[in-house]
């Protein structure tokens, strides 16, 4: 189990299959976004145990949709964000390979995208330029990568400018406006 935002409880997966993204790092992304918070629509890519869609839901998004690949954290989520979401916001799980689902959700448009993959997988730059190419990310709209400093650089994706990278220990957040 672990607490978000307002003191809720969440089911977690046991173990070291999925890296939730620490306290600190969570509130000050939601810190950063705050005033983007209300009635946006959350894309939340690499999901793993649904805390950031969870925390958005808590924090009034309208609707989130999140894509993981491991069945087994798919069916947390869903248990997770049922038991937050307001009868007026929506969420769906996308399960799949991040790369392959992407596609699928072009036309759509997202204000947030919170992409957070395994550090090793190599999916940094193919999804990003994935979301560049279906423009998934709306005008004006904002992405956060969480990545290892040691092991990934947001200069690397350079379609789009980096605001600015926040460190927090071992995790970092590198912050995209198109």
């Amino acid at each position: 189990m672990m607490r978000i935002y307002g003191n809720r409880r969440i089911v977690t997966i046991p173990g070291d299959q999925v890296r939730p993204t620490p306290a600190r790092v969570r509130e000050a992304i939601f810190n950063i976004w705050g005033d983007r918070l209300l009635d946006a629509h959350w894309l939340d890519l690499c999901s793993g145990n649904g805390t950031m869609g969870a925390e958005a839901l808590c924090r009034g998004v309208a609707r989130v949709v999140g894509v993981e690949k491991w069945g087994r954290a798919c069916g947390v989520i869903r248990q997770n964000w049922q038991g937050l979401a307001q009868v007026e916001q929506c969420f769906e799980i996308l399960r799949g390979d991040v790369v392959q689902v992407l596609p699928k959700l072009a036309g759509q448009g997202f204000d947030l995208i919170y992409f957070d993959p395994p550090y090793g997988a190599g999916l940094y730059n193919p999804v990003l330029a994935a979301l560049m190419s279906h423009g998934l990310l709306r005008v004006g709209g904002a992405l956060a990568v969480e990545h290892d400093p040691k092991q990934w650089r947001p200069e690397q994706f350079q379609a789009w400018g980096c605001d600015r990278t926040k460190v927090y220990g071992n995790t970092a957040i590198a912050f995209y406006r198109p």
